[in-house]
This record gives C-alpha cells, sequence and structure tokens, in this order.
C-alpha cells in the first residue's frame, strides 16, 4: 500500500500491463487498418489469386472483380470495407491496363461519334458513386456484408442474362433517354462504389438496351464512364480513416493487381474457347455460393 492508501504494483507488473495495452492498442489499429486475421498469404499465392480472379473475368470480357471481393474478405481475411477499397484500387489499375487495348479495338471516330451516351451516364454515375461510398463507410460491418451478399447475388443474375440472351434496344425517344440514363447511371455508380467494381457488367448491357450501340463500341464506352466513376468513389473513400489500408498493404495490392492482369490477358486469349451456356452458368453459381458465405460471415 502507498501513503495515499492506493495498492501500488510492483514496476515488473506495470511493464507487463503496459505493455498489454500497447499491443492491444496495435491489435485495434491493425484490425481498423483492415489488417488480415489470417496467416499472411505469400507473394505466390495472393499472385495467383489475382490470375485466377483475372482468368474468370477475362474469359467474359471483363476484369473479375466480382470474383476478387469474396477472396479478399474469405480468403485473405479483411474487414469488409477495407476489401471494397483494396478492389476498388486493384479494379482501378485493371482498368487502366485494358483501356488503351479496348480503346484501339474500335475506331475512335466511332467512339468519340458517342460522346452524348458517355456525358449522360456520367451525369448520374459521378453522384451515384460518391453517394454508394458515403453508404458504405456509414454502414455497419454486418449490414455491409448483407447488402454484398445482395449485390453479388445481382451481379450472378445480370451475367447469366447478358451472356446468355440477346440484349435488345428499348428504343426510347430522346427526351425519355436522358432521364433514363442518368438514374441507370446513378444507380451502377452506387453499385460499383459499394462493390469496389468498375461495373462493366451493369455498364455494357445498360449502354446497350438504352442507346442502341453495338456491344463492342459499348464495351468501350463502359471504360470511358467506369474510370472517371470510379476516381470519385475513391476521392471519397479517401475522407475515411478505413482508406489507410491501402497504405498498410501496398505490396499486397500491387502483387494480386499483376496476378488480376496478367489472368486477364490470358482469360482474354480464351474468349470464346469455352461456351457461354457452359462457363456462365458455372461463374453465376461461384457468384452465388460467395455470396451465401459472404451473408453467413456478416
Amino acid at each position: 500500500m502507498g501513503r495515499s492508501g492506493r495498492r501500488v504494483l510492483p514496476a515488473r507488473m506495470l511493464t507487463v500491463a503496459g505493455d498489454e495495452d500497447l499491443t492491444s492498442v496495435r491489435a485495434e489499429h491493425s484490425v481498423r487498418a483492415g489488417s488480415s486475421v489470417h496467416p499472411t498469404r505469400s507473394a505466390f499465392w495472393v499472385f495467383g489469386a489475382g490470375a485466377v480472379v483475372g482468368l474468370l473475368g477475362g474469359m467474359i470480357g471483363l476484369g473479375g472483380a466480382e470474383f476478387r471481393l469474396p477472396l479478399l474478405i474469405g480468403l485473405f481475411g479483411f474487414a469488409a470495407l477495407s476489401a471494397v477499397i483494396l478492389n476498388k484500387a486493384m479494379s482501378l489499375v485493371v482498368v487502366l491496363v485494358a483501356l488503351p487495348a479496348r480503346l484501339a479495338a474500335v475506331p475512335a471516330a466511332e467512339v468519340a461519334a458517342r460522346w452524348p451516351v458517355v456525358v449522360n451516364l456520367l451525369a448520374g454515375s459521378l453522384l451515384g458513386a460518391w453517394a454508394g461510398a458515403a453508404w458504405a463507410v456509414r454502414m455497419r460491418g454486418s449490414t455491409l456484408h448483407r447488402v454484398l451478399a445482395a449485390l453479388m447475388v445481382l451481379m450472378a443474375a445480370a451475367l447469366v442474362v447478358t451472356h446468355t440472351t440477346t440484349v435488345g434496344t428499348l428504343g426510347l425517344p430522346v427526351w425519355a433517354e436522358v432521364p433514363c440514363g442518368v438514374l441507370a447511371g446513378f444507380g451502377i455508380g452506387v453499385v460499383a462504389a459499394i462493390m469496389g467494381v468498375a461495373g462493366g457488367e451493369l455498364l455494357i448491357p445498360t449502354i446497350v438496351l438504352l442507346f442502341a450501340v453495338d456491344i463492342r463500341t459499348a464495351g468501350s464506352l463502359s471504360l470511358l464512364v467506369s474510370l472517371p466513376t470510379m476516381l470519385v468513389a475513391f476521392a471519397r473513400y479517401s475522407r475515411d480513416g478505413s482508406f489507410a489500408v491501402l497504405g498498410a498493404h501496398v505490396r499486397f495490392g500491387v502483387v494480386m493487381a499483376a496476378g488480376s492482369v496478367a489472368g486477364a490477358v490470358l482469360g482474354g486469349l480464351l474468349l470464346g474457347v469455352f461456351p457461354d451456356l457452359v462457363l456462365i452458368p458455372a461463374l453465376a453459381v461461384v457468384l452465388l455460393v460467395s455470396a451465401l458465405k459472404l451473408a453467413r460471415h456478416g
């Protein structure tokens, strides 16, 4: 006992208690930064996971971010919001790499002639991206898991519909195209921001459906919409503390992004090798199973 009547702990016990407090603080900071609760994965496995994601996406002409998100949460143990931000960063890298090739595949004059389509969709998608990111950072972890699970079911449905059926056009008058384009862009911006994806799976059929653009040109236009939309979502996420996950896991992100790009290139070479009637349902099942696991994880 000290003179004040309070119990005085030995110096050794004070040191241990202090070390435990420091460890607790570090652990809390690590979790907030999105650090994996699983053992650290080697660069080989991280690259391999990225390559598989890129391969799956490349075989259907997409980046594969929808398949990457459940891996970040389930396999590598990132918190949902941190996984979304990492997924968004890697999606941005894949889009930037794919942009020159996509634009080269379609005559510049043809893409330039469709600039009103890009502007129309951006009018909604930029607002949607900001709103989606704002909602994501305010959600509880369990709620975000359930929302992500629901959106993955939406992606699975979009995958099946757009790749196994012929997408027609609505033939809307010009006065109706503009508000419909803004609304569609807003919804796609929200979904892309919350999932950390580029949104091509939703953008391409929307462009074909609303604006009667051929699917090849629609693919190029979708990238021109995706890039600024992703940057706006990034700007909103950068205002939240969870954005620190990018700085804390630079090596992880670079290695997985490199794997995703390599896989996407290989998947592009295999495009059309497997019949859609076999490949698309299989990928849809992967998304549905991932959605179920995400919902349970939450």
